[in-house]
Formats: C-alpha cells, sequence, structure tokens
C-alpha cells in the first residue's frame, strides 16, 4: 500500500469550513477563492482514496470516512501548531491560574496540562478543580487567570461561549433503571450538594413533566455522586463529558423521563488581553474542548469560538 501523505493546507480548509458549516466561509476566513477550496477538497478526495462527502439535499454531509478523517485532521493540525507554537515559545515563561468544573479533572485537564509542560516547560500552572460558584468567584476576585465553566445565566467581564453540550440522565452502568414514571413513586434523584446548577435544571424539568421527584442522596463531589448512582440509590444528571465506566447516559425516554436541554461552556477570563503564556494555555485547553465535545452526540462547538494564538514579543 502506498504511503499517503496529507496535505495540511488541504486539512486546515476542510476542517475550517466543516466548523464554520460552509467552505465559502472557509474561503473567506482562509483568504482563498472557492475554487481553490473545491480543488483542496478535490484533492483531498484523491488522497484519501474513498470518498469523504456524500449528497444531503442541496448541500454536502460527511460520509464515514470523512468524519474518520475529520477527526485524523483536527488532530494533526493541532499537532502541527503545537509543533510551531512550542518551538517559537519555547522561552515562554511565567505563571498561569486555571480553573475547571470536576466533569474535567480527570479527562480534560491531564491532557491539557501535559501537552502545555511539554511544549513549555519553564511555565508554572497552579490548577483548581471546583465548582461553578467558586469558579466565578476566583475569576472576578483576580485568583484565577481562566476558568472553564458550565453557563448559569451570569458572565464575567471577559467571557466567551465556547460549546453547547446535551444534559442527560444517568444511571448505572449495569442493569436496567428500577424506577418508571408510570410506578407512581418519585424520581429518586442523586445529587450534589446545594447550589447545584444541573440539579435546579433537573428538578425544573421534572415538575414541569408533571413527575414527582425526592433528593435521595447528596454529595460534595462528583466521586460520590458516581459511587451512589452506580449503586442504584438514584438517578443522576449531567452531561456525557467525563462519565466513568461504572455509570451510563441513559436512552432518550429511558424509564419515562423528561428529555433535558443543553448546556453552554463558557470561557472566562480576568483579564481582556492576558500575557503569552495564559493565552496559549487557552489555546491549548480550547482545543481539547473542541476534540472532547465533537465526539458527544448532539454537541456542538461554535463557530465564533475564539482562536487564540502565541503572543510572542
Amino acid at each position: 500500500m502506498r504511503k499517503v501523505i496529507f496535505d495540511l493546507d488541504v486539512l486546515r480548509s476542510f476542517v475550517t469550513g466543516m466548523e464554520l458549516g460552509s467552505f465559502a466561509k472557509a474561503a473567506e476566513r482562509l483568504g482563498r477563492s472557492t475554487s481553490a477550496i473545491s480543488a483542496q477538497l478535490k484533492k483531498l478526495e484523491e488522497q484519501a482514496g474513498t470518498p469523504i462527502f456524500r449528497k444531503a439535499g442541496r448541500g454536502l454531509a460527511l460520509t464515514e470516512a470523512g468524519e474518520t478523517m475529520l477527526g485524523y485532521a483536527r488532530r494533526l493540525l493541532d499537532l502541527n501548531d503545537e509543533a510551531a507554537t512550542a518551538i517559537h515559545g519555547a522561552d515562554l515563561e511565567g505563571w498561569v491560574r486555571l480553573g475547571l468544573q470536576e466533569d474535567f479533572g480527570e479527562t480534560l485537564l491531564p491532557e491539557v496540562l501535559g501537552r502545555f509542560a511539554r511544549a513549555h516547560p519553564k511555565v508554572r500552572i497552579e490548577a483548581r478543580v471546583v465548582r461553578n460558584a467558586e469558579l466565578i468567584e476566583r475569576v472576578t476576585s483576580g485568583k484565577l487567570d481562566l476558568a472553564l465553566a458550565w453557563s448559569d445565566g451570569f458572565r464575567t467581564t471577559h467571557t466567551d461561549r465556547i460549546a453547547e453540550v446535551p444534559m442527560c440522565w444517568v444511571g448505572p452502568a449495569h442493569g436496567a433503571t428500577q424506577w418508571h414514571a408510570d410506578g407512581g413513586e418519585p424520581l429518586p434523584l442523586a445529587s450534589l450538594e446545594a447550589p447545584c446548577l444541573l440539579r435546579s435544571i433537573a428538578t425544573k424539568v421534572l415538575d414541569h413533566a408533571g413527575i414527582g421527584w425526592r433528593i435521595s442522596f447528596v454529595s460534595p463531589s462528583l466521586g460520590g455522586l458516581w459511587a451512589a448512582t452506580a449503586a442504584g440509590l438514584g438517578v443522576t444528571v449531567r452531561t456525557p463529558l467525563g462519565l466513568p465506566v461504572k455509570v451510563r447516559p441513559m436512552a432518550p425516554g429511558e424509564a419515562g423521563l423528561p428529555p433535558l436541554p443543553k448546556l453552554d461552556l463558557l470561557l472566562h477570563r480576568a483579564e481582556a488581553e492576558a500575557n503569552a503564556a495564559t493565552e496559549r494555555l487557552a489555546s491549548i485547553m480550547l482545543q481539547a474542548v473542541r476534540q472532547t465535545v465533537d465526539a458527544t452526540p448532539q454537541g456542538r462547538v461554535f463557530a465564533d469560538a475564539p482562536n487564540y494564538e502565541l503572543v510572542t514579543a
């Protein structure tokens, strides 16, 4: 089998067009003509050796091979961009204070810190994994430079809307949930301690659907919540991001539970223009978020999410 070396410029046009939802917009963003973008996409299909697009009404959609290609294209571009910024920012120094929701502590954080440390070993990072209210308080008081948090309607002075993530009911990984809406019993609900944004949303949805509920378990941390849910003490509500193997997202309509809304994911910053180290960490984190959300059914990264670039002197 011949070795294929994909053209990174072609991959960038492909990824940009998919993220913007239009290759005409991609041409404008990248400073190319639409005919040049079309030629690049044709070249990509030739290199792939299989169709990556299919007709979908008056537009185009990705084939299964195209979906696979998109995932790898993003990874190749991220690695290329990481290498470029690592070279130019090899002497980057400073201190960055980062805060994240617990949902990202075991999945997103190790990847982000690992990538950043490899590229910028002289920069020190202080990371805090805490809940929404504390993240917002720490950003507004200047105790954090960056914070990734769910939207509760409040925005700090410098806030970027990054992605939209579906919420889901969560039950034990093994065995069916014993409760059913037709059973006449209130739903046993496992929850984090109040105030809890997702708990408030869940109870409002249940009230609107006329489904009774009771708090069956309260935990100060996600670890306790996962243990209780896995043991069958109650159903909980989160997003599909960061779920451990001992629990599972329940199928839509399972047990007669009503559908849940989506949550916006926000990036709060302490300053409008941060130092180079903070900007670079934000860039790596947003790349990781994009990959995670894109792999989530019904998850969506906003096309106008900021593109952070390394600032060099």
